[in-house]
């Protein structure tokens, strides 16, 4: 992946529905070579698909939370198994420090959000769980 692929990866995270020819004028190359690294980056399984983001209140998803967790010794894969049949988690991260892995929570509704967070806390191998409710996004340009 060099400096072009970068940047095209940014643009699509920014905006996949962008034309390909603003792409290419954006980048500097051709629309051919915009349309070559997609299906190479595709491929390749780098870009494992496009999806759309909802602005905040649109009625989809209530109350959004990033949980923290820490897990006991060397569980974690078999707590990240059991993350994995939560449908109201959308995406988990493994991580350094205090916190070993950090979800991405969406639900409908605060009872939900409840359930779901006690449920999580009830996981054999979690020690400790930290979480925030997310009240606004923002996006840096």
């Amino acid at each position: 992946m060099d400096d072009v692929d970068r940047k095209l990866l940014s643009l699509l995270r920014d905006d996949c529905r962008l034309p390909v020819s603003s792409m290419a004028t954006i980048l500097g190359i051709s629309r051919a070579t915009v349309r070559t690294r997609i299906d190479k980056l595709t491929t390749d399984g780098t870009i494992q698909g496009f999806t759309i983001t909802l602005k905040a209140g649109a009625g989809i998803y209530g109350v959004r939370a990033i949980a923290m967790i820490e897990v006991a010794g060397q569980g974690a894969e078999k707590v990240i198994r059991r993350l994995q049949g939560f449908p109201e988690i959308r995406a988990m991260h493994t991580t350094n420090g205090r916190w070993d892995i950090v979800a991405e929570i969406e639900v409908e509704t605060l009872e939900a959000f409840d359930r779901t967070l006690r449920d999580i806390r009830h996981i054999d191998g979690i020690t400790s769980t930290e979480t925030s409710i997310l009240l606004s996004t923002r996006k840096s340009g």
